[in-house]
């Protein structure tokens, strides 16, 4: 349409007179007059001609040529005072364009030609914000012009903000808050009236009585985010003691309500905008004393001890490394010595109205901490330029903490070098073993450190997990964890006995030796068993009987793969190898909660792939057997039978446990065939309640209930009651019982996927292998049984990671195995029996595996 088309037009008559200089300004300015005469139009073709005087002077604008002209840029300010009139069709266009063109005049420009034409506009700038904003914009563009004894002159006083003209701003500020609040952005007037306040050195009366006194008394969604954007926009532009004032107030508190009062799904919430703002304050700012002003005062920001900022958070990536080490051991002083006074703490108005919750200094303190562990936990997590000591600063103060106490100062250790100002609660302790196998999680994925030369070239093998001298972090842990034990001055939390004490001292000598080997043996054989060494030690500290067991199985067998001792020619009937053992405690560990732990298991597994022995493999693949049952004693059943183990699943090093995700919905599938099965009365029931009702002298329904005296009649209610509990019970229990084998399959489930990645990475490193035709049938076999059963959710998934490792890993992988002159019989046979089996399958979708 024609009105659509009036941008493209102005923006072609731009680059026309910006290419043609000698066209003259104001001959084009005085004909789109004349074709667009305001006076002249009929009232029905108003709006056309508004239209068509504005984009004129925006084409004329565009040129660039307008600020030159000054007989042409007279003109067209008059004609866009003109034009602001008519605000009903052009809105506040002609005024943002009038601002626009102030801002790009040059000083002298102004005073000579626009300072004459806007004084009635600048005079009258508390009317609106539009013309307080073209005010603020001359102010802030021309103060040599705009001087206060000029402003005086204007509208009576020398400085625009005053206790006098408080009132009138924060009115405009209201309005042009809810004239922008589609936009979600703050207004140009407002961020204006900021840089003036601080260029008149009013900043604090404009804070606290314009913002904090003014606009927040309205509680007006469109105004409250308003100052929040304002205190977002303000960081940068803020002293020291400034920051300190904003970060106390009013707007603080009342965005911490915001964060707390918004966490339903369908509410706007602000918190992503103004990390937004803090992140940018902060890769801005290089002035470390004003970074640490603004993260403590984030981090201070709290909900009956719990920060409003979020734990995990990245914003700290941006902090100068003297800024970061300071927040750190900051932080470090909080969890030792809560300050809750220097906190700006708030309640919630349902938190004040629930009387009956728990306020008390304790419980501010144990929030506070808990938060303060898992801040320091990802501060190792994010991608930051951290030095390794920081590094391992934060994970030896999360490692103490966790598992340790001081019984006495001590200046050998860094983390007892002060006691606690109050003790650490067990559930605190509790949450902050969970955030370290997090943190441990994070080290032994971590890049290498440094700028050195051996870390540069640690980190081109793609190596994690190590320090720039090639030690592994987790190592490094182990060793501070024996110095503790080592000392007078500090106890475990959950003290050694006598026979884990031992475990330890075996599992370090166990170390030494794989040290001195690690040149002598094949090395990722040597990195495996120290892996897996290292992570049972740690484990030791938190699950201490359950770890026994996997322990001195591993000490075991790291004997046993490293004897010097000449291994006999084994036969069916001997005990199992290393390779045998290490398989199954892998198998152990998988089906532990813990992400790390299968995570260290999977990557132990890859390394010992090249000695995976035929019997090895076997154990793995009779995990996946659809038709061989599960013991009862397997490593997965006793997962589901302990009920504190599987509660322990939910949290356990703070991962969650993300590969049981759809166990509730599989779970529910058939309830209510279920209830109504179990609902129904059996004979024996009957029987039972019959023999009440005649005991009772209660034989039919020809009697009246009124021949039982009271005595006869309650005690008769009272068998009936109990038979009728009794038989909730066993109904009760039935449902138990079906819920817990349900969990049970669920479980199993899991755990078939998990051990499929240990498939999947033998295929992938070990493809010539002639190891790799055992696995070709087993698989066959899970294809079959799940396509031909019921299948729910979880057990789709699973045949799905079945076919992809079968088609992707087995059957396209580009290395095969060479080396099968000693099995070509056999291979006759494997390939004859899978031909049979797939004329003779009645599937024709599974019948295509075999080919």
């Amino acid at each position: 349409t024609r009105e659509a088309a009036r941008p493209g037009f102005s923006l072609a008559l731009a680059q026309v007179l910006q290419a043609f200089e000698e066209i003259p300004l104001c001959s084009v300015l005085e004909q789109i007059k004349d074709k667009h005469n305001l006076e002249k139009v009929k009232k029905k073709l108003i709006r056309n001609a508004a239209f068509g005087n504005f984009f004129g002077v925006m084409a004329l604008f565009q040129s660039g040529r307008l600020v030159k002209d000054r007989k042409a840029l007279l003109e067209s300010i008059q004609l866009l005072q003109q034009l602001a009139h008519h605000q009903a069709h052009l809105r506040d266009l002609p005024r943002k364009t009038l601002i626009d063109i102030m801002s790009e005049v040059p000083e002298t420009v102004f005073e000579d030609v626009l300072f004459g034409v806007l004084q009635g506009d600048l005079a009258s700038a508390f009317t609106s914000p539009d013309n307080l904003h073209l005010l603020l914009v001359g102010i802030n563009k021309f103060p040599g012009v705009l001087k206060p004894k000029n402003l005086k002159k204007l509208f009576g006083s020398p400085t625009v903000v005053n206790e006098e003209n408080i009132p009138r701003l924060v009115e405009l500020l209201r309005s042009a808050a809810k004239s922008e609040k589609k936009d979600k952005k703050l207004p140009s007037v407002v961020f204006d009236l900021l840089q003036v306040s601080l260029k008149e050195g009013a900043f604090e009366l404009f804070w606290k009585e314009g913002v904090e006194d003014g606009l927040l008394k309205e509680k007006s969604g469109p105004v409250s985010y308003m100052c929040y954007r304002l205190l977002g926009s303000a960081l940068p532009l803020l002293s020291l003691d400034q920051l300190q004032m904003v970060l106390k107030g009013k707007v603080m508190e009342h965005y911490g309500e915001h964060v707390v009062t918004t966490q339903l799904p369908d509410r706007f919430k602000f918190a992503p905008e103004m990390e937004g703002y803090i992140d940018e304050f902060l890769s801005s700012c290089d002035d470390p004393e004003r970074q640490m002003a603004v993260m403590i005062g984030f981090s201070t920001l709290t909900n009956q001890g719990y920060p409003v900022l979020s734990s995990s958070s990245r914003v700290v990536r941006h902090l100068q490394p003297v800024a970061l080490h300071r927040y750190v051991e900051w932080l470090k002083d909080m969890f030792l010595r809560p300050d809750l006074d220097c906190c700006l703490d708030f309640s919630s108005n349902r938190q004040k109205q629930n009387k009956g919750n728990v306020n008390t200094a304790q419980h501010k303190i144990a929030r506070f901490r808990k938060w303060i562990i898992h801040r320091l936990a990802n501060m190792v997590e994010g991608p930051m330029n951290t030095e390794e000591s920081l590094v391992m600063d934060i994970s030896r103060f999360c490692f103490f903490h966790a598992f340790f106490e001081t019984k006495k100062k001590t200046s050998q250790i860094q983390e007892a070098n002060a006691l606690l100002s109050e003790p650490i609660d067990e559930q605190t302790r509790v949450v902050a073993e969970n955030y370290f196998f997090g943190l441990l999680q994070s080290l032994n994925t971590m890049t290498v450190l440094g700028d050195t030369a051996k870390a540069a070239a640690l980190r081109e093998k793609h190596i994690h997990g190590v320090t720039s001298d090639g030690k592994l972090w987790i190592f490094l842990l182990v060793e501070y964890a024996n110095k503790l034990l080592s000392s007078k001055h500090v106890k475990a939390v959950k003290p050694f006995t006598e026979v884990q004490r031992d475990a330890w001292e075996r599992t370090l000598q166990s170390l030494k030796n794989l040290q001195k080997n690690e040149r002598k043996s094949d090395s990722a054989k040597v990195i495996a068993f120290q892996q897996l060494l290292l992570l049972m030690a740690i484990h030791l500290f938190k699950n201490q009987s359950e770890t026994m067991d996997v322990l001195n199985d591993l000490l075991n067998c790291t004997e046993r793969a490293f004897s010097k001792e000449p291994q006999k020619k084994k036969t069916d009937n001997t005990e199992p190898g290393w390779v045998e053992v290490m398989v199954e405690i892998l198998l152990s560990l998988l089906a532990q909660p813990s992400l790390l732990i299968r995570r260290i298991s999977t990557s132990v597994f890859v390394r010992i792939c090249p000695n995976l022995s035929k019997r090895g493999l076997q154990l793995i693949l009779d995990v996946l057997d659809p038709y061989q049952e599960q013991d009862e004693e397997s490593a997965v059943v006793v997962m589901e039978e302990s009920g504190k183990k599987m509660k322990s699943a939910q949290d356990t090093d703070g991962e969650g446990n993300e590969d049981s995700s759809d166990e509730e919905d599989t779970e529910e599938e058939n309830d209510s065939g279920d209830e109504e099965e179990d609902e129904e009365v059996d004979d024996d029931f009957r029987g039972q309640l019959m023999n009440v009702l005649q005991a009772g002298n209660a034989r039919g329904g020809d009697e009246s209930d009124e021949e039982l005296d009271d005595d006869a009649m309650m005690a008769l209610d009272k068998n009936i009651s109990a038979l009728f509990a009794e038989q909730q019970k066993r109904i009760q229990a039935k449902k138990d019982e079906k819920d817990k084998m349900r969990k049970e399959k669920i479980l199993r489930r899991d755990f078939k996927i998990k051990v499929l990645d240990l498939i999947e990475a033998f295929l992938t490193k070990q493809s010539e292998n002639p190891l790799v035709f055992d696995i070709i049938e087993p698989l066959l076999r899970v294809i079959e049984q799940c396509m031909s059963s019921d299948s729910d959710k979880q057990e789709v998934d699973f045949l799905q990671k079945t076919a992809n490792i079968f088609r992707n890993s087995l059957c396209r992988t580009k290395q095969y195995c060479r080396r099968v002159d000693a099995l070509q019989e056999e291979l006759h046979a494997f390939v004859e029996r899978l031909v049979k089996k797939a004329c003779k399958h009645s599937i024709s979708s599974v019948a295509l595996y075999y080919f």
